[in-house]
């Protein structure tokens, strides 16, 4: 059975995809002023064994792998759809 995004869950994804992956020394740090959502979804991350602290930090092997998958995903389903060309286009390529 597959269970649907809930919000929580896009939130936990919006926080994994704003680590950079092309460094490991660079962190998140979540205000206490940030919105509470990113708040709540930073401490579940945490929870989940994703996240080195509470308030952010880095991101555990686990969460890197997560945030490997969430960056691609987001990657795969935003990318420009290249339309596929009909077949007069492909007759008229070929003449």
């Amino acid at each position: 059975m597959t269970v649907p995004y809930t919000p929580d869950l896009v939130d936990e994804l919006n926080t994994l995809i704003r680590f950079n992956l092309d460094s490991t020394q660079q962190g998140v740090k979540v205000h206490k002023t940030a919105d509470a959502k990113v708040i709540a979804a930073t401490r579940r991350l945490h929870a989940k064994g994703l996240l080195t602290q509470e308030d952010g930090g880095y991101l555990t092997s686990l969460g890197r792998n997560a945030a490997e998958h969430a960056q691609a995903a987001l990657t795969l389903l935003t990318a420009e759809v290249a339309q596929p060309a009909s077949a007069q286009d492909l007759s008229a390529a070929q003449a």
